[in-house]
Parts: C-alpha cells; sequence; structure tokens
C-alpha cells in the first residue's frame, strides 16, 4: 500500500480496524478462516506473531499471539481513527482516560496507541500511514459495527465527543423490557459511525464496560450454529435488533463479538 492520503485517510473519531490478542494464534486463525472465509498474511513483525485477515484481497481485521507469560483477557478491540496519536492520547488523559500502551511506531503501517476511557472500556488509537484499516465497504466476514457497552451513557458519551469530536444523539425509544432505553449514537459530519449502549446492572460483571465490534453475515442463524460446531459460544441467541438480526457468540478462546444480518 502507499502512503495514506487526505482522500483515503478515515475522518478522525471514524472505527477503522478490529484486532484480537490470542493464547493459540493457529487455532484462532482455523476457526475465523472456518466461520468467515477469511485467509492471512503476516503483520508487523514488531508486533510479534500477528497477522491480517484478508477477504477477497483486503484487509479486514488482526489477529495476534500473545506472549505464554501473559495472562490477559481475550477479547477484540475497536480502534478510532486519528490524524494525531500523539495528541490525541493527551487528549484522552486530560478528559479522564488513561492511556496504557504508547503512542509507538508500527513499522511503516502507522502509530498505535491502546487506551481506556474513564469507565474501563479499552479501545486503540490508529494514525494511518501505510495500512488505512478495514475498507469502508462492508460485506460478509467484515466489521460493519462498532458498539460501546458501558453502566451509562451520560459520562462516557461526553468523553467520546470531547476527544474526537462525536455528535452523540439520544435513541429515542424503550428497550425489550419496557425500560428507557439508553443509547446514544456518535455521529461525525452528519453519519453516524459508532454507538454507545448503557445497560446499567445488566452489564456483565466478568467483562466490565467494553467494545463490541460487529461482524456481518448472510444468515445470523446459520452462523450462529457454526460457531457452536467450531467449538465457540453462544452469549446471546439470534435476535431481532436495531441493526438487524444479531447475535452474540465467543470464540473458541471467549473473544465476544456479535453477528448481524443488515436489512438491506
Amino acid at each position: 500500500m502507499t502512503e495514506a492520503s487526505e482522500a483515503t485517510r478515515r475522518t478522525p473519531g471514524t472505527p477503522c480496524w478490529a484486532s484480537l490478542m490470542v493464547h493459540g494464534l493457529g487455532s484462532t486463525e482455523e476457526f475465523y478462516a472456518d466461520l468467515f472465509g477469511w485467509e492471512y498474511e503476516p503483520g508487523p513483525e514488531q508486533l510479534g506473531p500477528y497477522v491480517r485477515a484478508m477477504l477477497g484481497g483486503r484487509e479486514v481485521a488482526g489477529i495476534g499471539e500473545m506472549p505464554p507469560d501473559r495472562q490477559l483477557p481475550v477479547a477484540w478491540t475497536t480502534y478510532l481513527a486519528t490524524d494525531d496519536a500523539d495528541a490525541t492520547a493527551e487528549s484522552v488523559r486530560s478528559c479522564g482516560g488513561t492511556v496504557a500502551v504508547g503512542p509507538l511506531d508500527a513499522g511503516v503501517a502507522g502509530r498505535v496507541a491502546i487506551c481506556s476511557d474513564p469507565l474501563g472500556a479499552i479501545f486503540g488509537l490508529w494514525q494511518a500511514s501505510a495500512h488505512l484499516g478495514t475498507p469502508l465497504a462492508g460485506g460478509p466476514g467484515t466489521p460493519v459495527w462498532h458498539e460501546l457497552v458501558t453502566q451509562d451513557t451520560s459520562t462516557v458519551g461526553k468523553f467520546y465527543e470531547h476527544v474526537f469530536g462525536h455528535e452523540a444523539r439520544a435513541h429515542a425509544g424503550t428497550g425489550d423490557a419496557g425500560d428507557d432505553f439508553d443509547y446514544l449514537t456518535l455521529s461525525l459530519r452528519g453519519h453516524p459511525v459508532a454507538a454507545v449502549h448503557g445497560v446499567g446492572r445488566s452489564l456483565p460483571h466478568d467483562r466490565g464496560p467494553h467494545w463490541m465490534t460487529y461482524f456481518e453475515v448472510e444468515d445470523t442463524d446459520a452462523a450462529a450454529a457454526r460457531v457452536l460446531r467450531l467449538g465457540g459460544g453462544i452469549v446471546q441467541p439470534p435476535r431481532e435488533g436495531l441493526s438487524g438480526r444479531l447475535a452474540v457468540v465467543t470464540d473458541p478462546e471467549g473473544a465476544v463479538f456479535t453477528l448481524v444480518r443488515g436489512r438491506g
């Protein structure tokens, strides 16, 4: 790839990449290859064992292997685009968040940092150079939506507005149980790019606030059944949601993600 131009560089604050760190890279590659049809190419050497998942010759996500002595939670991480990782990292700190790693160079691909918001949800910053991130066009097997699941939207919504310039708009309506539906859509230049879902006491105690990656599939029910056959698990069975028919599932190492069939 060539250096990112102003025409192709993502608008700062847009989710641009999803990456997963696991204990067993080979078995995880097999799971997602069987589920989504991914193929793989080597990633930056300085990241350790790391591959880029490919569909039709285009990069869609990254998977890396943790060092044997690291016992960190296995989870998908959403990366938000920035034109200046150092300045954005400083803004994260000044707005009550934490910068855990970086910013640091990922070879010629770009500059990266791992952060958390004031309630503890982990996300990445990505300043593109040679590597632009996931293609803008979706399709089966690609990440098509990112949603922050947290206690409530009030405080943390303002954090993302201040750091990334998101315009937050509350969703009018009620949840499945008839309670007030605490949901914000985050937009940039009038275009929705992500969301914040406040679930209160329904937040899983073993996970805490987290960013959820949605992967498009042709048939949610069939894909969820395939997850089970491949050794994964079902957290929430297929149902109708705001973005289409969806199911929350886990891979064999426990990484949680959402399958979604779009409405269109």
